[in-house]
Protein backbone atom coordinates (compact mmCIF):
# COMPACT_ATOMS: atom_id res chain seq x y z
CA UNK A 1 0.00 0.00 0.00
CA UNK A 2 2.72 2.45 -0.81
CA UNK A 3 0.62 4.66 -2.94
CA UNK A 4 -1.88 5.36 -0.47
CA UNK A 5 0.88 6.36 1.37
CA UNK A 6 1.61 8.88 -0.99
CA UNK A 7 5.70 8.47 -1.20
CA UNK A 8 5.03 9.37 -4.90
CA UNK A 9 3.20 10.68 -8.00
CA UNK A 10 -0.03 12.46 -6.45
CA UNK A 11 -0.79 12.20 -3.02
CA UNK A 12 -4.40 10.10 -2.35
CA UNK A 13 -6.40 11.69 0.08
CA UNK A 14 -7.90 10.05 3.18
CA UNK A 15 -11.39 9.12 1.77
CA UNK A 16 -10.32 7.62 -1.56
CA UNK A 17 -7.65 5.58 0.52
CA UNK A 18 -10.05 3.96 2.73
CA UNK A 19 -12.66 3.45 -0.31
CA UNK A 20 -9.85 1.91 -2.11
CA UNK A 21 -9.40 -0.58 1.13
CA UNK A 22 -12.97 -0.87 1.20
CA UNK A 23 -13.03 -2.10 -2.48
CA UNK A 24 -9.42 -5.02 -1.68
CA UNK A 25 -11.87 -6.51 1.07
CA UNK A 26 -15.40 -6.53 -0.90
CA UNK A 27 -12.87 -8.34 -3.84
CA UNK A 28 -11.78 -10.70 -1.14
CA UNK A 29 -8.50 -9.53 -0.87
CA UNK A 30 -7.44 -9.31 2.54
CA UNK A 31 -3.50 -9.30 2.85
CA UNK A 32 -2.32 -5.36 3.02
CA UNK A 33 1.40 -5.12 2.20
CA UNK A 34 2.93 -1.71 3.94
CA UNK A 35 5.93 -0.03 5.20
CA UNK A 36 7.04 2.08 8.24
CA UNK A 37 8.27 4.26 5.61
CA UNK A 38 5.64 4.44 2.90
CA UNK A 39 4.17 8.71 3.49
CA UNK A 40 6.32 8.02 6.83
CA UNK A 41 4.16 5.91 8.64
CA UNK A 42 0.81 7.74 6.48
CA UNK A 43 0.62 4.36 5.37
CA UNK A 44 0.20 1.89 7.86
CA UNK A 45 -1.86 5.44 9.76
CA UNK A 46 -4.60 4.85 7.64
CA UNK A 47 -4.64 0.75 7.35
CA UNK A 48 -4.84 0.80 11.04
CA UNK A 49 -8.00 3.44 11.26
CA UNK A 50 -9.23 0.70 8.45
CA UNK A 51 -8.69 -2.04 10.72
CA UNK A 52 -10.52 -0.49 13.36
CA UNK A 53 -13.66 -0.24 11.68
CA UNK A 54 -13.64 -3.29 9.58
CA UNK A 55 -15.59 -6.62 10.13
CA UNK A 56 -13.21 -8.45 7.98
CA UNK A 57 -10.57 -10.03 9.57
CA UNK A 58 -7.41 -8.43 7.42
CA UNK A 59 -3.35 -9.66 7.91
CA UNK A 60 -0.94 -6.90 7.70
CA UNK A 61 2.81 -7.04 6.12
CA UNK A 62 4.93 -4.14 7.05
CA UNK A 63 8.17 -3.23 6.98
CA UNK A 64 11.90 -2.13 8.62
CA UNK A 65 14.82 -1.36 7.66
CA UNK A 66 15.10 2.17 5.22
CA UNK A 67 14.23 4.82 7.71
CA UNK A 68 16.87 7.23 7.28
CA UNK A 69 17.81 6.66 10.99
CA UNK A 70 19.17 3.12 10.35
CA UNK A 71 19.52 2.87 6.20
CA UNK A 72 22.55 1.74 5.74
CA UNK A 73 24.78 0.92 8.33
CA UNK A 74 22.84 1.96 11.94
CA UNK A 75 20.70 -1.04 12.27
CA UNK A 76 20.08 -2.08 15.79
CA UNK A 77 17.97 -4.17 18.46
CA UNK A 78 17.04 -1.16 19.83
CA UNK A 79 15.82 0.99 16.90
CA UNK A 80 14.42 -2.27 15.56
CA UNK A 81 12.25 -2.88 18.90
CA UNK A 82 10.97 0.83 18.56
CA UNK A 83 10.08 1.01 14.83
CA UNK A 84 7.98 -2.16 15.70
CA UNK A 85 6.49 -0.34 18.65
CA UNK A 86 5.77 2.78 16.63
CA UNK A 87 4.23 0.39 13.72
CA UNK A 88 1.94 -1.85 16.26
CA UNK A 89 0.51 1.71 17.32
CA UNK A 90 -0.14 2.79 13.79
CA UNK A 91 -1.81 -0.25 12.81
CA UNK A 92 -4.34 -0.01 15.66
CA UNK A 93 -2.98 -3.31 16.60
CA UNK A 94 -1.28 -5.41 19.47
CA UNK A 95 1.18 -8.28 17.06
CA UNK A 96 2.22 -7.64 13.52
CA UNK A 97 0.88 -10.73 11.39
CA UNK A 98 4.52 -10.06 9.35
CA UNK A 99 7.25 -7.57 9.86
CA UNK A 100 9.85 -7.54 6.87
CA UNK A 101 13.36 -6.52 6.54
CA UNK A 102 13.15 -3.81 3.87
CA UNK A 103 15.99 -4.53 1.49
CA UNK A 104 18.69 -3.81 3.64
CA UNK A 105 22.16 -4.03 2.70
CA UNK A 106 23.63 -7.41 1.94
CA UNK A 107 26.25 -6.83 4.49
CA UNK A 108 23.63 -6.65 7.30
CA UNK A 109 21.89 -9.91 6.13
CA UNK A 110 25.36 -12.07 6.05
CA UNK A 111 26.29 -11.39 9.69
CA UNK A 112 22.33 -12.97 10.67
CA UNK A 113 22.39 -11.07 13.78
CA UNK A 114 19.39 -9.39 12.92
CA UNK A 115 17.61 -12.24 12.53
CA UNK A 116 18.00 -13.05 16.38
CA UNK A 117 16.46 -9.89 17.51
CA UNK A 118 13.61 -10.77 14.91
CA UNK A 119 13.10 -14.23 16.61
CA UNK A 120 13.32 -12.59 19.86
CA UNK A 121 10.08 -10.52 18.70
CA UNK A 122 8.57 -13.36 17.74
CA UNK A 123 8.51 -15.06 21.25
CA UNK A 124 7.96 -11.52 22.89
CA UNK A 125 4.57 -11.56 20.64
CA UNK A 126 5.55 -8.71 19.00
CA UNK A 127 5.46 -10.19 15.71
CA UNK A 128 4.04 -13.50 14.40
CA UNK A 129 6.28 -13.96 11.54
CA UNK A 130 9.34 -12.15 10.27
CA UNK A 131 10.44 -12.15 6.50
CA UNK A 132 12.91 -10.32 3.72
CA UNK A 133 12.17 -7.99 0.96
CA UNK A 134 15.25 -8.46 -0.89
CA UNK A 135 16.83 -6.91 -4.27
CA UNK A 136 18.48 -9.94 -5.80
CA UNK A 137 18.70 -13.27 -6.05
CA UNK A 138 21.79 -13.75 -3.81
CA UNK A 139 19.82 -11.81 -1.26
CA UNK A 140 17.00 -14.33 -1.18
CA UNK A 141 18.95 -16.93 -1.05
CA UNK A 142 20.87 -16.06 1.61
CA UNK A 143 17.69 -15.40 3.42
CA UNK A 144 16.14 -18.53 2.78
CA UNK A 145 18.99 -20.16 5.35
CA UNK A 146 17.88 -18.73 8.28
CA UNK A 147 15.33 -20.85 10.29
CA UNK A 148 11.98 -19.58 10.52
CA UNK A 149 12.00 -17.18 7.66
CA UNK A 150 7.93 -17.01 6.73
CA UNK A 151 8.47 -14.86 3.42
CA UNK A 152 10.47 -13.71 0.47
CA UNK A 153 9.08 -10.50 -1.18
CA UNK A 154 10.54 -10.00 -4.56
CA UNK A 155 10.40 -8.24 -8.27
CA UNK A 156 9.31 -10.75 -10.21
CA UNK A 157 7.28 -10.28 -13.32
CA UNK A 158 7.27 -11.37 -17.10
CA UNK A 159 10.63 -8.71 -17.62
CA UNK A 160 12.23 -10.05 -14.79
CA UNK A 161 12.29 -14.03 -15.11
CA UNK A 162 15.53 -14.99 -13.59
CA UNK A 163 14.35 -16.20 -10.20
CA UNK A 164 12.43 -19.00 -11.45
CA UNK A 165 15.14 -20.97 -12.17
CA UNK A 166 16.68 -20.98 -8.69
CA UNK A 167 15.45 -18.72 -6.53
CA UNK A 168 11.73 -19.90 -6.20
CA UNK A 169 12.30 -23.70 -6.39
CA UNK A 170 14.44 -23.07 -3.54
CA UNK A 171 11.97 -20.90 -1.38
CA UNK A 172 9.57 -23.62 -2.05
CA UNK A 173 11.29 -26.51 -0.85
CA UNK A 174 12.14 -24.27 2.30
CA UNK A 175 8.50 -23.98 2.80
CA UNK A 176 9.37 -20.07 2.34
CA UNK A 177 6.42 -17.85 0.53
CA UNK A 178 6.63 -16.19 -2.14
CA UNK A 179 5.02 -12.02 -2.22
CA UNK A 180 5.70 -10.37 -5.63
CA UNK A 181 6.00 -6.69 -5.70
CA UNK A 182 6.08 -4.88 -8.74
CA UNK A 183 3.93 -7.23 -10.73
CA UNK A 184 3.71 -4.85 -14.24
CA UNK A 185 6.78 -3.44 -13.71
CA UNK A 186 6.18 -0.12 -12.28
CA UNK A 187 3.33 -0.29 -15.11
CA UNK A 188 4.85 -1.19 -18.42
CA UNK A 189 3.19 -4.45 -18.88
CA UNK A 190 -0.04 -2.27 -18.84
CA UNK A 191 0.84 -1.44 -22.33
CA UNK A 192 -0.57 2.10 -22.38
CA UNK A 193 2.75 4.29 -22.25
CA UNK A 194 4.15 5.31 -24.93
CA UNK A 195 8.00 6.72 -25.14
CA UNK A 196 6.47 10.07 -24.53
CA UNK A 197 4.59 9.64 -21.58
CA UNK A 198 5.84 11.53 -18.29
CA UNK A 199 5.43 11.35 -15.12
CA UNK A 200 5.42 13.86 -11.67
CA UNK A 201 8.17 15.04 -10.96
CA UNK A 202 8.37 13.63 -7.47
CA UNK A 203 7.16 9.90 -9.18
CA UNK A 204 9.82 7.66 -8.55
CA UNK A 205 9.37 6.40 -12.67
CA UNK A 206 10.95 9.93 -13.09
CA UNK A 207 13.47 10.23 -10.68
CA UNK A 208 14.74 6.99 -10.57
CA UNK A 209 14.08 5.21 -13.80
CA UNK A 210 18.26 4.88 -14.23
CA UNK A 211 18.73 4.71 -10.38
CA UNK A 212 19.75 7.73 -8.99
CA UNK A 213 17.62 7.62 -6.07
CA UNK A 214 17.87 3.54 -5.14
CA UNK A 215 17.98 0.60 -6.97
CA UNK A 216 17.48 0.73 -10.88
CA UNK A 217 15.46 -2.47 -10.63
CA UNK A 218 12.34 -0.94 -8.74
CA UNK A 219 11.91 1.25 -11.26
CA UNK A 220 10.61 -0.34 -14.99
CA UNK A 221 12.20 -3.83 -13.68
CA UNK A 222 15.53 -2.54 -14.66
CA UNK A 223 14.74 -1.33 -18.22
CA UNK A 224 15.12 1.89 -20.26
CA UNK A 225 12.13 3.28 -20.12
CA UNK A 226 12.31 3.76 -24.24
CA UNK A 227 13.28 -0.10 -24.82
CA UNK A 228 10.08 -1.13 -22.29
CA UNK A 229 7.94 0.55 -23.60
CA UNK A 230 8.87 -1.01 -26.87
CA UNK A 231 9.37 -4.92 -25.09
CA UNK A 232 5.62 -4.50 -23.57
CA UNK A 233 4.70 -3.18 -27.32
CA UNK A 234 5.70 -6.76 -28.61
CA UNK A 235 4.31 -8.44 -25.82
CA UNK A 236 0.92 -7.87 -26.86
CA UNK A 237 1.02 -10.16 -29.82
CA UNK A 238 1.33 -12.97 -27.63
CA UNK A 239 -1.72 -11.99 -25.42
CA UNK A 240 -4.39 -15.30 -25.73
CA UNK A 241 -7.64 -13.79 -27.57
CA UNK A 242 -9.99 -11.25 -25.09
CA UNK A 243 -6.98 -11.13 -22.34
CA UNK A 244 -5.12 -7.38 -21.77
CA UNK A 245 -1.76 -7.55 -21.21
CA UNK A 246 -1.86 -6.82 -17.84
CA UNK A 247 -4.04 -9.69 -17.28
CA UNK A 248 -1.47 -11.75 -18.94
CA UNK A 249 1.04 -10.40 -17.28
CA UNK A 250 -0.59 -11.09 -13.45
CA UNK A 251 -1.51 -14.44 -14.70
CA UNK A 252 2.05 -15.20 -16.01
CA UNK A 253 3.16 -14.89 -11.96
CA UNK A 254 0.26 -16.60 -10.60
CA UNK A 255 1.03 -19.54 -12.88
CA UNK A 256 4.25 -20.37 -10.67
CA UNK A 257 2.78 -22.66 -8.08
CA UNK A 258 5.78 -20.92 -5.96
CA UNK A 259 3.84 -17.57 -5.56
CA UNK A 260 2.09 -17.12 -1.92
CA UNK A 261 0.28 -13.99 -3.10
CA UNK A 262 0.66 -10.56 -5.83
CA UNK A 263 0.97 -7.03 -4.35
CA UNK A 264 -0.06 -4.92 -7.40
CA UNK A 265 -0.29 -0.51 -6.63
CA UNK A 266 -3.67 0.59 -6.71
CA UNK A 267 -4.40 4.27 -7.00
CA UNK A 268 -8.52 3.63 -7.87
CA UNK A 269 -11.23 0.92 -6.69
CA UNK A 270 -11.74 0.42 -10.57
CA UNK A 271 -7.54 -0.98 -10.27
CA UNK A 272 -8.29 -3.27 -7.36
CA UNK A 273 -11.58 -4.92 -9.45
CA UNK A 274 -9.33 -5.40 -12.41
CA UNK A 275 -6.49 -7.09 -11.00
CA UNK A 276 -8.27 -9.16 -8.55
CA UNK A 277 -10.15 -10.59 -11.05
CA UNK A 278 -7.23 -12.37 -12.67
CA UNK A 279 -7.58 -15.06 -9.79
CA UNK A 280 -10.31 -16.52 -11.56
CA UNK A 281 -9.03 -16.54 -15.00
CA UNK A 282 -7.75 -19.81 -16.98
CA UNK A 283 -3.75 -20.56 -16.33
CA UNK A 284 -1.82 -19.60 -19.72
CA UNK A 285 -1.44 -22.25 -21.73
CA UNK A 286 2.02 -24.11 -21.85
CA UNK A 287 2.85 -22.98 -25.15
CA UNK A 288 2.76 -19.42 -24.44
CA UNK A 289 4.08 -19.93 -21.22
CA UNK A 290 7.42 -21.44 -22.86
CA UNK A 291 6.82 -18.59 -25.42
CA UNK A 292 7.15 -15.92 -23.06
CA UNK A 293 10.39 -17.56 -21.41
CA UNK A 294 12.28 -17.29 -24.76
CA UNK A 295 11.13 -13.84 -25.23
CA UNK A 296 12.43 -12.34 -22.14
CA UNK A 297 15.83 -14.41 -22.79
CA UNK A 298 15.95 -13.28 -26.44
CA UNK A 299 15.20 -10.11 -26.31
CA UNK A 300 14.60 -8.97 -22.04
CA UNK A 301 17.31 -9.76 -20.06
CA UNK A 302 20.13 -8.26 -21.69
CA UNK A 303 18.65 -4.93 -21.55
CA UNK A 304 18.19 -5.46 -17.32
CA UNK A 305 20.42 -3.19 -15.44
CA UNK A 306 21.08 -3.05 -11.71
CA UNK A 307 21.83 -5.81 -8.85
CA UNK A 308 19.40 -8.44 -10.36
Amino acid sequence: MEQIGANWGNEINKEKALEILNEAVDNGITFFDTADVYGDGRSEELIGEFIKNSETKIKVATKFGRDSNVFPNNYTETALKKSVDASIKRLNVTSIDLLQLHCIPTEVLKKGVIFNWLRTLKKEGKIRHFGASVESVAQGLLCIEQDELQSLQVIYNIFRQKLTEELLPKANKKGVGIIVRLPLASGLLTGKFTEKTQFPTNDHRNFNRNGQAFNVGETFAGLPFDTGVKLAENLKAFCPSGMSLTEMALRWILDHKEVSTIIPGASSPIHIYNNSKVSSLAPLPKNLMIDLKEFYTNKIHKNIRGVY
